[in-house]
């Protein structure tokens, strides 16, 4: 960091920049726009551009200024979450554990497979949804302890994750009792004539199921496909049609959504993941889940 680089100079741009003119910008620091205007000019001499020119009665960006903006942006609104943040930590003590989310795994499993570790005295648990490849690169920096997915993460030289399996759970087919009455009789090709609901290719189960439905030569109607499995159980908790879930999911479906298993889709199963910076891992709940699996 440039020891000449002052933040308070910066700071003064940022408010020029988002005013749109130095004497708004005086006004709002309650300063003089002559104190204003040689503050930013500092910054430009530190930076060694121009990053303001004119335009009409107010100021405009330069390429610079903008590239200036984007940053101050970033470092202004971390600054404006500190209190907050530091607050939090000084609480009560916790044991904080931060977990990512891949989109492709079925949030019907998430807490499921996260159990072992929610009687924990003082959890503060974060959870973070995202793209696998976003949830990596926040655990290779440690803003992450841990991230849950349907599959390992891939071969990467540059990214050191090691994938834990948390073991894999068969999946099923469920309805409300109107469909689960009709699908039991002649399943599982009964599935022909009433409507489906599936995964979006996003998850790496759907092409199972697509391979399943294939061997058992059906090509039902398929009435919707969702992303988001907890989507994938409202609907069909609605009765829009017939979905797969985990079978180690049945109870809680059926307490939840009042949905019934009509059968299994047998040899369609489902993987579950731990991915962790270390291959012999050290946060005690990471660990937690690991033996529970």
């Amino acid at each position: 960091m440039s020891q000449t680089f002052n933040y308070r100079h910066l700071y003064y741009f940022w408010i020029v920049a988002k005013e749109g003119s130095m004497s708004r910008a005086a006004d709002r620091l309650d300063m003089a726009v002559q104190t204003v205007s040689a503050q930013v000019r500092l910054l430009e001499k530190d930076l060694g551009c121009q990053l303001l020119k004119p335009a009409g009665r107010g100021l405009a960006l330069t390429d610079a200024g903008l590239a200036a903006l984007q940053q101050a942006e970033h470092i202004f609104q971390l600054g404006e979450a500190l209190p907050e943040q530091v607050r939090a930590a000084s609480q009560t003590a916790s044991v904080r554990l931060a977990v990512g989310i891949a989109d492709g795994l079925p949030k019907l499993e998430v807490q499921r497979l996260l159990q072992p570790v929610l009687a924990v005295n003082g959890l503060r648990l974060v959870c973070h949804e995202g793209e696998m490849a976003d949830l990596l690169a926040d655990l290779a920096v440690h803003k992450l302890d841990v991230v849950l997915t349907d599959h390992p993460a891939p071969f990467n030289r540059r990214l050191k994750v090691h994938s834990h399996s948390l073991g894999t759970s068969a999946m099923g087919w469920y309805g409300t009792p109107h469909w689960a009455s009709l699908a039991k009789k002649g399943f599982p090709q009964s599935l022909q004539a009433l409507p489906i609901l599936l995964p979006t290719m996003h998850s790496i189960v759907r092409g199972h199921i697509d391979k399943w439905l294939g061997q058992h030569d059906l090509r039902p109607r398929v009435v919707g496909e969702f992303e988001d499995s907890a989507l994938l159980e409202t609907f069909g908790a609605t009765g829009l049609g017939i979905f797969p879930a985990a079978v180690a999911a049945q109870h809680d479906l059926k307490k939840r959504s009042q949905v019934h298993l009509i059968g299994a889709c047998e040899g369609v199963v489902e993987h579950y993941y731990a991915i962790s910076t270390e291959r012999k891992v050290e946060h005690p709940l990471v660990q937690q889940l690991l033996r529970k699996k």
